[in-house]
């Protein structure tokens, strides 16, 4: 790979962010001379959006670091034909209201990675329904489908996955690649944007919104692609054990988000500093250097590094110290991720795998008493072992809580709610 002049494809290219970029010369240099907007697009599934995601949130926030514009597009049109890329089924429709429900929730995580504002290089919010959802279809078909040639999109890996499998490939998701090369088009119409940035699962797309745009008659448009990233051992990123790594506080709490960073594999810290953190690359390389339970140090500055720029410095640090407290002290923290039981249900007695499932330690009763057989339940620092097991008034402690434990990372303090 090229040797970039640069800053923002110099600090993408040490970090670890390049994938593929559609022309490389041609998009250093037009950073090197101007103020650049690119956008990167995010589909509005769910009411948060997760960890999985922040490869390019923070591909956004080096922009904006770097001197240059940064568009977050929200799919509030797109969002309701839904991206296909490498999915084995359809998705699930949403209704508008849903949709705008999501959009309105996944917008309060990235304000604490970019800065908004009307300034020429401060970030902008945009929903591509502005454009999409007012569209007459025999115009578009006229002036944007005609463009577009079936034989190509059909050789896309994304499209070409489902089909060698027989599964089948609606016209309304066929038509999202479409949709999402005139968001392209109008984007740089609108904003001047000359750049979209993606996981590599999104080249094909991109690069049809660069044909487009040569047959629309915009400016070169450019393309760049990150790796689609999975842990060491292969496991996805933004999944953990107990489901999504959510980015708002509502779905998972900043103690929960600094834990899945500290549980980092070794083999992937120095990757994670440079991804995920501002920390400046002479830092990273010292942090890289340290081995031996050291390292367990460095994975403590990653969850902290992490944490703080989603949920701030503050609730970083009081995640790191609830950790210290309760795994090094071995003491109980007021920080502890809290399930208030209402104290007559408690009075009553509750089945300890129903408590497990309630407390979000286990997905199904089935899973709940696999932990419990294999010993890895305690109930206030004791291992319990009988699954039949009623906890009630009587386990609550002097402090006025349960401290529930699933081995030796995850506890939950169960408070009785009057």
């Amino acid at each position: 790979m090229a040797e970039f002049k640069s800053d923002f494809l110099r600090t993408l290219q040490e970090r670890g962010f390049i994938h593929q970029i559609s022309d490389e010369t041609g998009l250093d240099d037009l950073f090197a001379k101007e103020t650049v907007t690119a956008y990167i697009g995010f589909d509005p599934t769910a009411s948060s959006l997760h960890a999985g995601s922040l490869i390019q949130i923070m591909m956004l926030h080096w922009m904006q670091a770097t001197g240059h514009r940064a568009i977050s597009l929200m799919g509030g049109g797109t969002g309701m034909v839904g991206d296909p890329s490498f999915k084995e089924e359809s998705r699930q429709l949403m209704t508008i209201d849903t949709i705008e429900g999501n959009i309105a929730s996944i917008k309060r995580c990235f304000s604490n990675y970019l800065t908004y504002g009307e300034g020429p290089k401060d970030a902008l919010m945009i929903n591509n329904a502005e454009w999409l959802r007012s569209l007459n279809y025999l115009e578009f078909l006229r002036d944007v489908g005609r463009h577009f040639s079936v034989n190509r999109m059909l050789s896309f890996d994304s499209v070409k996955t489902r089909l060698d499998r027989e599964q089948s490939l609606s016209f309304l998701e066929f038509n999202y690649m479409i949709l999402q090369a005139y968001d392209f088009v109008e984007l740089s119409k609108r904003y001047d944007c000359r750049l979209q940035m993606g996981g590599s699962d999104q080249w094909g797309n991109i690069v049809n919104g660069i044909d487009l745009g040569h047959r629309m008659g915009t400016k070169q448009l450019f393309a760049l692609t990150s790796p689609l990233l999975t842990t060491a051992s292969g496991a996805k990123m933004g999944k953990s054990a107990t489901g999504a790594v959510w980015l708002n506080a509502d779905l998972l709490s900043a103690y929960d988000f600094w834990q899945y960073w500290r549980n980092t594999e070794d083999a992937d810290v120095s990757r994670f500093l440079k991804l995920y953190t501002t920390l400046p690359m002479d830092e990273i390389a010292r942090l890289s250097a340290l081995a031996g339970s050291e390292i367990n140090e460095v994975k403590k500055i990653l969850a902290t590094e992490v944490t703080a720029i989603l949920h701030g410095r503050a609730a970083a640090e009081l995640a790191a110290e609830t950790a210290r407290k309760t795994f090094e002290e071995g003491g109980l923290s007021e920080n502890l991720p809290t399930v208030d039981v209402p104290a007559a249900e408690l009075e009553a007695g509750i089945g300890l795998l129903s408590l497990i499932v309630r407390a979000g330690l286990a997905a199904s009763n089935g899973e709940a008493r696999r932990h419990v057989q294999g010993g890895a339940v305690r109930i206030n620092d004791e291992a319990v072992s009988d699954e039949r097991k009623v906890i009630g008034t009587g386990e609550v402690t002097a402090d006025g809580i349960i401290k529930l434990s699933l081995g030796k990372k995850k506890h939950i303090l169960i408070r009785p709610a009057v």
